[in-house]
């Protein structure tokens, strides 16, 4: 139980360390800055910060992912990665 909640607490950290990064990517990038993808009929306009706050959440995404299924296998009995 006791690293149950050890795990919890870690990605509790992790998801709020991405947010707050996120959210102030989001605040600090301007939107006019950004990269503008160009096809055959339509162009893209992908601004900076959309990028950084996306980027922050699958980080944030994959860690919680790794960190769970560390813990899964731990619990079936596969320690050699340790």
């Amino acid at each position: 139980m006791d690293q149950t909640f050890q795990l919890a607490f870690r990605l509790a950290i992790v998801w709020a360390g991405g947010f707050l990064i996120a959210v102030a990517i989001r605040a600090l990038l301007p939107n006019q800055a950004g990269i503008t993808l160009t096809g055959h009929q339509n162009t893209l306009f992908i601004p900076f910060s959309r990028i950084g706050f996306w980027t922050c959440i699958i980080a944030a995404l994959t860690v919680t992912f790794l960190v769970v299924g560390r813990a899964m296998l731990a619990d079936i009995g596969w320690n050699s990665f340790r």
